[in-house]
């Protein structure tokens, strides 16, 4: 049972976050919500543990086509950055404010970057591309995304200054917003022969992410006793992190998304 702990800790955390909401708010909404969700990355860390194949990727659909279809197209939230710049400047509490504090600002001091890894409907699509291992370098463009992360806020206050900042304005951006991310998504993937150019360039919720997921209690550990640095693990890692070392100041630390396909191609089972 010791390799289920992390799904069992995993799940249990998102069912306090569950109850504790319904509890204060009354709303069955998020019981079942945050119930799901944490039922959905339980079960995928347990597959992962028992090195079933497709773990992460059940975990990606569960939750990325959840949120993506019924909380985004059917329910008409946007959970991009710009509606939770919209429901923060509103004085809104609702759910595209949860989302953000728990999955990408507050969060990643528990889970880094599992976000990126394990719910996103964006990298959900882009991983079904055939560039799975990075073919060169990684490129020294990273600046773009503080740049979209600030053009996002700046849109947000323009339509408040114009009176256009509405829910309907709001559900066309996350349209508009979605289908952007997409196409450029796929177009960097083939340009850089990389799935993850964009999570690596343009993505502006890894602004938020990056700081915390430094201090993360789930991480990807090396044992440098054991480690025998045939590489093979930074070979695979799709994020470029210099995984062979234990460092929380190793080379693009806070871009390891928690994918473990390092540990599972290490011959000496060095990385846990």
């Amino acid at each position: 049972m010791k390799k289920y702990k992390t799904p069992i800790l995993l799940f249990a955390i998102f069912e306090i976050i569950a109850i504790s909401l319904w509890l204060a708010t009354g709303n069955l909404f998020f019981l079942l919500n945050f119930t799901y969700i944490g039922l959905c990355i339980g079960v995928g860390s347990a597959l992962q543990a028992a090195g079933k194949k497709y773990a992460r990727e059940f975990v990606q659909f569960g939750v990325g086509a959840y949120m993506l279809v019924f909380l985004g197209l059917i329910c008409r939230e946007n959970m991009q950055i710009e509606g939770f710049w919209y429901y923060l400047l509103s004085g809104v509490f609702g759910a595209g404010v949860l989302h953000y504090l728990i999955a990408k600002i507050f969060g990643p001091l528990l889970f880094g970057r599992g976000w990126c890894g394990y719910c996103c409907w964006t990298a959900m699509i882009l991983d079904l591309l055939p560039y799975k291992q990075p073919q060169g370098p990684r490129k020294k463009i990273g600046y773009i995304r503080y740049i979209v992360f600030a053009l996002s806020l700046i849109l947000v206050l323009l339509l408040f200054h114009f009176g256009k900042a509405t829910k309907q304005t709001m559900f066309m951006i996350f349209l508009v917003g979605n289908l952007l991310y997409y196409v450029v998504g796929i177009l960097l993937a083939i340009a850089f022969k990389d799935n993850r150019a964009f999570c690596k360039y343009i993505c502006p919720i890894t602004v938020f992410l990056k700081p915390m997921s430094y201090y993360s209690w789930l991480r990807v550990r090396c044992d440098e006793e054991k480690c025998i640095q045939c590489g093979k693990c930074l070979e695979v890692c799709p994020m470029d992190v210099e995984v062979n070392k234990d460092s929380r100041d190793r080379i693009n630390a806070t871009e390891c998304i928690l994918c473990n396909k390092c540990k599972k191609v290490c011959p000496v089972k060095a990385l846990k």
